[in-house]
């Protein structure tokens, strides 16, 4: 339950009220900017920081994938934490996300209003988030590549979307292998 909200509109006695949030997206926007937050289905999820060996495996596959992609001037990778609006019920901070050069205009006023091409995630103490909400989500939204990596093993699980659902391929070690970039990244 909300509870309306009221403002002094100066000094004087005059009051303003103001309509209480009514989704969780109205909160989340009202949320300090750097939050780490999710709306997945009109539901706030706020995980704790990542661990150390997140951000280590993280950074080691976005360097690889960004100086590619730099290189070939193919599109942009960018990393968490940046607020990509699926829909109006569903805002995510992948890991790790590449928008090709066709598809940059779902940049809009500095945040990512549509579906990335590449999303992925590194698997974090809640890894039933990463393996099932998420990955549902992304299917939905028939992200073309999503890739989940755990930071202890290495182990990367890849799914490519055929149009209707997603496809899970071989699971590599210390690789992510990339359909729409044409190219093997290690890590």
């Amino acid at each position: 339950m909300f509870v309306t909200c009221i403002y002094m509109q100066s000094a004087t006695t005059d009051i303003k009220y103001k309509l209480p949030p009514r989704s969780a997206l109205e909160v989340f926007e009202m949320l300090p900017e750097g939050t780490l937050a999710e709306v997945i289905d009109n539901t706030i999820y706020m995980p704790p920081a990542p661990s150390f060996s997140h951000q280590d495996t993280s950074l080691d596959i976005a360097v690889e994938i960004r100086n590619f992609i730099k290189e070939e001037k193919i599109g942009k990778c960018v990393v968490a934490p940046v607020d990509v609006y699926l829909d109006n019920n569903n805002v995510v901070q992948p890991d790790i996300l590449f928008i090709s050069n066709t598809n940059l205009g779902i940049i809009q006023d500095d945040k990512i209003r549509g579906i990335p091409d590449l999303i992925i995630e590194i698997l974090s103490s809640n890894r039933k988030y990463d393996l099932n909400d998420k990955k549902s989500l992304y299917e939905t939204f028939a992200v073309k590549e999503y890739f989940i990596v755990d930071p202890a093993t290495k182990e990367t699980i890849t799914y490519y979307h055929d149009g209707k659902k997603y496809i899970q391929q071989e699971s590599k070690t210390g690789k992510i292998k990339s359909k729409l970039l044409k190219k093997v990244f290690s890590f």
